[in-house]
């Protein structure tokens, strides 16, 4: 059959065939994952005894359990401060660096370099300048006059972890912006100049309207790893009993499947967070699709 093949008929056969461990592979992963979740969440199963037909027991009593009502609240919170302050701040550090100046590379690289460091080290870092005795941040404090501040504690926990988070993150979102930035043309600028506009005309008239696919997918993009925020956040807030002073969604996950093997529990969880960041997904597309049918 394929000797009957033309040359770019018989060059793509060969391609499907080479491709297809690799196809295959990834829809085991993806489509078995989600289909072994969506199965586990409808059990009993604490991986030691074979897993028990639940219904839909472990969604009813959500609701009652307090640590995931906990999380649910802390995650919404953290996602709206979290959110907002990346996509601005990612924004204006791309504005400030989408010039040729010097040293203009080495601050592109310093501001990624986060992005690309391993969460446990950017994580114990930032441990370190949190600490209560002799952190960064308190040693600087109290130089001054003032009173060490526990930036971990329950109270303060939610800003903290925002900050140590919004850092981690500008590097990914500043590269997004700069391609954006960098793919208008120039002859708009070059238009605005000869008409008299002024810097802040050239932003609100030229800049942001040209930048607002990458404004929607940099939101996107940060609302999906809000909700799914963990590592920094385990690693600043745990305590010593295994618990945490800003529990979120994917710890609630962890600590119902890891540490108390309800791992039926812990798969309804997953599901009730992937449902909501594809109904919050869903609602961003719908307003970017209105807002782009009436700019």
């Amino acid at each position: 059959m394929m000797a009957n093949l033309r040359p770019l008929g018989l060059e793509r056969a060969w391609l499907l065939i080479f491709l297809l461990p690799t196809l295959f592979g990834l829809a085991l992963g993806a489509f078995g994952s989600i289909f072994a979740t969506l199965s586990i969440s409808f059990m009993d199963w604490d991986l030691l005894t074979p897993p028990v037909a639940a219904g839909f027991s472990n969604y009813v009593g959500l609701p009652d359990d307090r640590l995931f009502n906990q999380a649910f609240w802390n995650t919404l919170a953290f996602a709206g401060l979290y959110v907002p302050l990346t996509v601005v701040i990612s924004l204006f550090v791309a504005l400030g660096l989408n010039r040729k100046l010097p040293g203009t590379t080495f601050f592109r690289i310093a501001f990624f370099l986060p992005t690309v460091s391993s969460p446990t080290a950017v994580g114990l870092l930032w441990t370190w300048i949190y600490a209560q005795d002799n952190g960064v941040l308190n040693e600087a404090i109290t130089a001054l006059g003032g009173d060490p501040v526990r930036w971990l504690s329950r109270d303060v926990a939610l800003y903290s972890v925002v900050i140590a988070n919004v850092w981690g993150a500008i590097g990914g979102g500043m590269i997004i912006f700069l391609a954006g930035l960098q793919s208008i043309p120039r002859d708009f600028y070059e238009v605005a100049d000869l008409d008299g506009a002024k810097p802040w005309q050239r932003l609100w008239f030229i800049t942001l309207p040209a930048l607002a696919p990458s404004m929607f997918f940099q939101t996107v993009l940060t609302t999906i790893n809000a909700f799914q925020a963990f590592d920094y956040i385990y690693i600043l807030t745990r305590t010593g009993n295994g618990n945490s002073n800003m529990p979120t969604l994917v710890f609630s996950i962890y600590r119902s499947g890891f540490r108390f093997f309800r791992m039926g529990d812990a798969a309804a969880q997953a599901v009730v967070l992937t449902a909501i960041i594809l109904v919050l997904t869903f609602v961003y597309f719908r307003l970017q699709k209105k807002w782009g049918a009436t700019a």
